[in-house]
Formats: C-alpha cells, sequence, structure tokens
C-alpha cells in the first residue's frame, strides 16, 4: 500500500490520524453542536476518539476509503477532518465527509478543505462523481457545499436512522465534466 497522501494548502496541513490525536477530536466530538448533525452522538470519553480513528485508518488501509486529520500550519493539532467514504470503484464516485471544530468555523478553512479535497479525489482517485448528503436544515453545511461548486440533487426522505429517528437528507454532488471545464487540468 502506498504511504498515506499528505495534502496542503497555504495555511493548512491535512494528514493521517494518529491514536494521539484522539484528545483533539474528543475536545470537538464532545460538543452537541458538532455532532448536532452528524451521525454519532457526542462523545464522553476519549476511547470514542481512538476507536473512531482506529475505523478510519482501517478504511484506508482497506481502501474502503480515506480520512485526513486537519491541522494549521505550523501547528501540528488536529482541527476537523475530510474525508471520502462509501467509494463506488466502479462507479467512479465516491461520499465526503468533514467537520470541524466550532472555533475555526467561519474562517474559510473548510472552503479550502474542500478546494483540495475535491481535486485530489477527481485527479488521484480517478472520481468522476463527488456526492454529499446533509441534514436539510444545516445551512452552513449546504452553503459550503455550494460555494465548493456542488449542486443539489434532491432530497431524500427518512433516508438515515440516526439517534433513535429517521432523518431526511439532501444529495448534492459534482460531476468531473461540470466542475472542471478543461479535463486536461485533471487528467
Amino acid at each position: 500500500m502506498p504511504s498515506f497522501p499528505i495534502l496542503e494548502t497555504s495555511r493548512l496541513i491535512l494528514r493521517q490520524l494518529q491514536t494521539e490525536d484522539a484528545k483533539d477530536l474528543y475536545d470537538y466530538f464532545s460538543k452537541d453542536e458538532v455532532t448536532q448533525y452528524y451521525d454519532l452522538e457526542s462523545f464522553t470519553e476519549i476511547g470514542q476518539a481512538e476507536h473512531l480513528i482506529h475505523n478510519w485508518n482501517d478504511k484506508y488501509e482497506n481502501q474502503q476509503g480515506i480520512r485526513w486529520g486537519i491541522t494549521i500550519k505550523p501547528e501540528n493539532r488536529i482541527i476537523g477532518t475530510f474525508g471520502f467514504v462509501n467509494r463506488s470503484i466502479e462507479h467512479f464516485k465516491a461520499e465526503i465527509g468533514f467537520e470541524l471544530a466550532p472555533q475555526y468555523w467561519l474562517q474559510g478553512i473548510m472552503t479550502e478543505v474542500l478546494q483540495v479535497g475535491i481535486t485530489y479525489g477527481l485527479k488521484e482517485l480517478g472520481l468522476n462523481r463527488i456526492e454529499a448528503l446533509i441534514d436539510p436544515d444545516n445551512l452552513s453545511s449546504r452553503k459550503l457545499l455550494e460555494k465548493a461548486g456542488f449542486q443539489e440533487e434532491g432530497h431524500l426522505k427518512d433516508y438515515f436512522y440516526e439517534k433513535n429517528q429517521f432523518v431526511d437528507a439532501v444529495m448534492f454532488a459534482i460531476v468531473k465534466r461540470e466542475y472542471i471545464k478543461d479535463d486536461s487540468e485533471i487528467q
């Protein structure tokens, strides 16, 4: 297996998560405002963060997905994550997932992450389609996805069963030919 790819922007480094990052993940996954639209309950112990890191790294090793930890240069502290899940190699598509610690919201960080992440997905993973499923009430994620070039494709009723209830989802997607008008940039 090739080494875990490191992605970089002018102010961020996206790298593989390590067990030592569990405290950083716990710090923000224990906040209800972070997990409000997430398919996890707020964390109550650090072992939950360790388990999540282990799960994400296993998925990478088994070529089922990839999840980066987001750090601000020059710090090495995790402030959020971004990654590809539910990858279908046969259909050249994957879904993205992301979250960010609240103190870093509305600073353009996730916009930077999506730009480098989308390019990586289209170029390095060979994706033709990148999807995102969000809660209809999650207006911040909606604005972020639209800013990044995702288009809304539909409202899916009772799509997920989370936190003991059925919840709707809104499907957003980017298709390679619409995102990159000049395919020579990606190929």
